[in-house]
C-alpha cells in the first residue's frame, strides 16, 4: 500500500469495473440513518457535488489529505471530510468540480492531479447533495495551503491506517436531538464518520481485493 505506481495501475483498471457500492458503504453507515439514503426518487432533485480521494507519497507512506472543517453551526460543522464541494456553472463536469475544489480548499494544483476514476455516488439527505467521489494521484509532494474560511486543519492520514481494521470503531454521537450509533475511522486522532467514512469504506473494500 506504499507504492504509488502500483496503486495507480490497480485503481486505474479496477475503477472501470463494477463496484461494491451500497453494500460496502453501509458498513460505515450510522444507525439510525435516513430512510431516504438509498432512495432513487429522493435523489432526483438533489444538488450535485464532487469530492476527491487523493493519493500522494511522502516519507515512507502513501497518504490521503482530508480536511477538518470549522465549527460554524451547519450540518457538517466540525466534521472531517474529503476536499470537494458543489458543482458551479463554470465546471465542465463533475471531475472539474472535484479538482477545482481540491485546489481551492487544500492548495493542490489541479494540473498536478491524475484522476483514475470514480467510486459509487452517495446521497446525503440532510444537505440534499448527491456526492460523486473521484479517486486521483499526484506525483508531487504538495505544498498544502488550507482555505482559511472553510478549513480549520488539513489531515494527512497514511493509507495503511485506513486499511488497519483496528482503526474501525464506533461511538454514540449527538446530532441535534437524536443520538446515533456511528461507525468511524480513527485517523490522525479524529473521528471520521458519516458520508466520508461510507465513501472510504468502499475504497477500502476495493483495495482489499488487491490483496
Amino acid at each position: 500500500m506504499n507504492d504509488l505506481g502500483q496503486l495507480r495501475e490497480y485503481l486505474g483498471n479496477r475503477l472501470k469495473s463494477s463496484l461494491p457500492g451500497e453494500i460496502s458503504q453501509k458498513r460505515m453507515m450510522a444507525i439510525p440513518d435516513s430512510k431516504f439514503r438509498f432512495n432513487d426518487r429522493a435523489r432526483e432533485n438533489a444538488r450535485h457535488s464532487g469530492v476527491l480521494i487523493l493519493f500522494y507519497r511522502t516519507d515512507e507512506y502513501v497518504r490521503i489529505p482530508m480536511i477538518l472543517r470549522h465549527s460554524y453551526g451547519g450540518v457538517h460543522s466540525g466534521q472531517v471530510s474529503l476536499p470537494g464541494g458543489r458543482v458551479e456553472p463554470e465546471d465542465e463536469n463533475i471531475i472539474a468540480t472535484a479538482l477545482r475544489e481540491t485546489e481551492e480548499e487544500i492548495g493542490v494544483p489541479r494540473n498536478e492531479i491524475e484522476v483514475l476514476g470514480q467510486l459509487t455516488e452517495l446521497f446525503i439527505p440532510v444537505s440534499n447533495y448527491l456526492v460523486f467521489p473521484m479517486v486521483g494521484v499526484t506525483d508531487i509532494n504538495p505544498d498544502f495551503v488550507p482555505e482559511p474560511r472553510e478549513v480549520d486543519q488539513i489531515l494527512h492520514p497514511p493509507l495503511t491506517d485506513l486499511m488497519d481494521d483496528q482503526k474501525e470503531k464506533s461511538t454514540m454521537i449527538q446530532v441535534r436531538d437524536i443520538r446515533i450509533n456511528a461507525p468511524y475511522f480513527d485517523l490522525e486522532g479524529q473521528t471520521v464518520w458519516g458520508a466520508t467514512a461510507m465513501m472510504l469504506s468502499e475504497l477500502k473494500q476495493i483495495l482489499k481485493e488487491a490483496r
